[in-house]
């Protein structure tokens, strides 16, 4: 028995995803056509969406604020796990990439579900915290600009209800991190709010690694 996560070559991964993976037809779709992309390495992994859409139905999540968009993969994920009336506030700054999102939230029949929000997510969320949303939220997913991340958090923290939960993406960073003599901006902002949700009493963290690292954080 190995006493630390397995190592994923590339047959195994193959077969992981080939026993585990209940991809929608247009989830799929979605996925092929964001690889064609210049920017696809921004796309999540599928196994990631699926265990996020997996989280979502544990803690009966019905409002979600996805800070993050590109091409909407990880939104299609999210919204297709919600109940009917359950909602998703969709945060980015580019059109061009939304536009793609938008086209597979129609075709799957959930972008009643979408609230696409074209503006820095700090302003959405200081907009969302002045009309009196604290505590409103049931989940938040963080996969934006890494620099703000910890910006990102303490707005979250505050919008989020007591056991709600808040999924932040590439924690991991392809590694860089855990060298210190990497010390470009956003290695370090990784690195930096790494360490203070390590410490961070308000929230129970679990740091799983999964695709590019993602920490799951229960507010208390």
């Amino acid at each position: 028995m190995s006493r630390k996560t397995i190592n994923l070559t590339d047959d195994l991964y193959a077969y992981l995803l080939s026993i585990s993976l209940q991809e929608s037809a247009i989830q799929r779709e979605l996925r092929e056509e964001t690889a064609k992309h210049p920017m696809a390495m921004m796309q999540i992994a599928p196994e990631q969406g699926q265990f996020m859409a997996l989280l979502i139905q544990l803690i009966n999540a019905k409002n979600i604020i996805e800070i993050g968009v590109f091409t909407g993969y990880s939104t299609l994920c999210m919204a297709m796990a919600l109940p009917d009336d359950g909602r998703i506030i969709a945060c980015d700054i580019n059109e061009d990439y939304t536009n793609i999102a938008g086209k597979y939230w129609q075709k799957a029949g959930v972008a009643g579900k979408i609230e696409l929000r074209l503006a820095p997510a700090i302003e959405i969320m200081d907009e969302l915290l002045d009309r009196g949303q604290a505590g409103h939220y049931d989940f938040v997913f963080i996969d934006a600009e890494k620099s703000e991340y910890l910006d990102y958090y303490e707005r979250a923290l505050k919008l989020l209800r007591p056991g709600g939960l808040i999924t932040i993406d590439n924690v991991l960073w392809s590694g860089k991190p855990a060298n210190p003599e990497e010390l470009d901006k956003d290695t370090v902002a990784i690195r930096d709010f790494n360490k203070r949700l390590f410490k961070d009493t308000r929230v129970n963290i679990s740091l799983l690694p999964i695709a590019d690292g993602l920490t799951l954080a229960l507010k208390l």
